[in-house]
């Protein structure tokens, strides 16, 4: 059979399935469930907080009154009008919950929403490091991710230029995360309102991937859709996930303009339907019941966060830009030998200690690994301990 023949006999799902990149970080979080031993992990991105019980005890008492069936496809009215009014409460964010649809974690709202907004031949902007799921939402689609990498100089700051110039008329999203996965950085604002202003000029919109927005540590917090000049451009994407140790629990939502946010109910329609009836029950629980758990979270990671950036600044051949928001810090590896993927293996396999390799989250993370400090600081000291005793092997 020929090359040809080959290609034409593939169904175009499978062929549109192999454009998706199983990443270096899932490949890392394989070895680690294969390794034997009980290692240091610092790799995964979830609270290691449980749940809060006044949620757990809602969602009881919805599965036992019979809130087990289908819910309208945007997610139940109540549970919209929460969001909408966490969003104006906690991000400045003005909506109506009209114009929110609940999904299935904010994964699928990410996804859905390209899928909205791309066509095939269609070009989504991702200032880098960034979560490698946005490259596989961007290619179900069709449309292709363009990278643009920012400075490790400037700390991962965005740079407002650089990615307005990747901007174009082929251009359908661009993807802004901040708090950011995996450096911790918070965007500045006039560089957030100059990338929004290119995409508006340009008929694209600006995903706010902004699920760590309650997990910022040194300045309030304000959603992009607060203070931008074009806020019918912002696709505002949240979650319950990291704010309320719900990340089991599948519940997120995107919020903005009413085309697109019928669009993604529409979408949602033919894959999941709705939400989980029980999970929206609990978010509605999460989100209009007591905040102390968010707040004591909060200061843990915030605690964490400081011993990390000191601990850090004690190894040599190491460093990170100092996080501020979310539970990750960007370890500069550079130093060692090999790159990312080779320097977290072998972290793995001689030391003990699961981190994500920085060349998964972009080309500009190449010299990084990413840690989590969603852990106890007796575990976040051993795996730093760990890095610090390879740090001294290998200078």
């Amino acid at each position: 059979m020929t090359d040809a023949s080959q290609q034409a006999s593939t169904p175009p799902t499978a062929a549109r399935v192999d454009h998706l990149e199983r990443s270096k970080i899932r490949v890392m979080f394989d070895l680690a469930a294969e390794h034997d031993g009980d290692p240091v992990r610092l790799h995964v991105g979830e609270p290691d907080f449980d749940t809060p019980e006044h949620v757990l005890d809602a969602a009881d008492r919805a599965a036992r009154d019979g809130e087990t069936h289908y819910t309208v496809n945007q997610g139940i009215a109540p549970l919209r009008e929460a969001v909408a009014d966490e969003l104006a409460r906690e991000s400045d964010v003005t909506v109506s919950p009209e114009q929110v649809t609940v999904k299935s974690g904010a994964m699928e709202a990410l996804a859905l929403g390209t899928l909205a907004v791309a066509d095939p031949g269609d070009e989504v902007v991702i200032p880098t490091p960034a979560w490698p799921n946005y490259y596989n939402h961007a290619a179900m689609a069709g449309a292709t991710p363009v990278e643009v990498p920012l400075s490790a100089d400037e700390g991962f700051d965005l740079d407002a230029d650089r990615v307005a110039d990747a901007i174009g008329d082929d251009t359908a999203a661009v993807i802004l995360t901040t708090p950011s996965n995996p450096t911790g950085r918070v965007y500045d604002e006039d560089a957030v309102s100059e990338v929004v202003d290119a995409a508006a000029a340009h008929d694209a919109y600006v995903f706010a991937d902004e699920v760590y927005g309650r997990l910022t540590y040194d300045e309030s917090f304000r959603g992009m859709a607060s203070y931008v000049d074009h806020p019918e451009r912002v696709l505002t994407v949240g979650s319950c996930s990291k704010t309320y140790a719900m990340t089991g629990w599948r519940l997120g939502w995107l919020a903005g303009p009413q085309q697109i946010v019928d669009a993604v109910t529409q979408l949602g329609e033919s894959t999941t339907a709705c939400s989980s009836s029980v999970s929206q029950h609990a978010a509605l629980a999460a989100l209009t019941g007591p905040q102390e758990p968010v707040a004591e979270m909060k200061a843990a990671f915030e605690e964490r966060r400081d011993y990390v950036v000191e601990r850090v600044a004690d190894i040599d051949g190491v460093s990170c830009p100092r996080p501020e928001g979310a539970f990750y810090a960007f370890l500069d590896v550079s130093e060692f030998e090999g790159g990312s993927f080779d320097v977290a293996k072998r972290l793995l396999e001689e030391y003990g200690v699961v981190t994500a390799p920085g060349d998964g989250f972009g080309d500009a993370g190449e010299g990084y690994l990413r840690i989590s400090f969603a852990n106890s600081l007796d575990r976040i000291e051993t795996g730093l301990d760990r890095i610090e005793e390879m740090a001294r092997a290998e200078r």
